[in-house]
């Protein structure tokens, strides 16, 4: 398995933009697939997007589809997830995640998870 540290949520206004980091420890870093999933207050944890091990395979959901952007640096052991045109319905708390099964965006597939890091959306 892998650990995983998020950081870089807060508080911004709609239309801004955040960037969400993932430090990952372990030595197969490279091999898994890596996502972003987000929980809002009284719903259902969501997937995001997800990003294969090369980069080369990115999925997202339709609601970001267009605003966010995962990227990876297998060097540095990290994920990223840059959010521009956020709005209120951006806010919860987002986890990042890995996955041993190639192109996977179901949360049962992952079966490392952070701890999270809030992201709030002011309007």
């Amino acid at each position: 398995q892998v650990q995983l540290v998020e950081s870089g949520g807060g508080l911004v206004q709609a239309g801004g933009s955040l960037r969400l980091s993932c430090a990952a420890s372990g030595r197969t870093f490279s091999s898994y697939t890596m996502g972003w999933f987000r929980q809002a207050p009284g719903k259902e944890r969501e997937f995001v997007a997800t990003i294969n091990w090369t980069g080369g395979l990115r999925y997202y959901a339709d609601s970001v589809k267009g605003r966010f952007s995962i990227s990876r640096d297998n060097a540095e052991k990290t994920v990223y997830l840059q959010m521009n045109s956020l709005i209120p319905e951006d806010t919860a708390v987002y986890f990042c995640a890995a996955s041993s099964m190639y192109g996977s965006r179901r949360q049962t597939d992952f079966g490392s998870w952070g701890q999270g890091t809030q992201v709030t959306v002011s309007s």
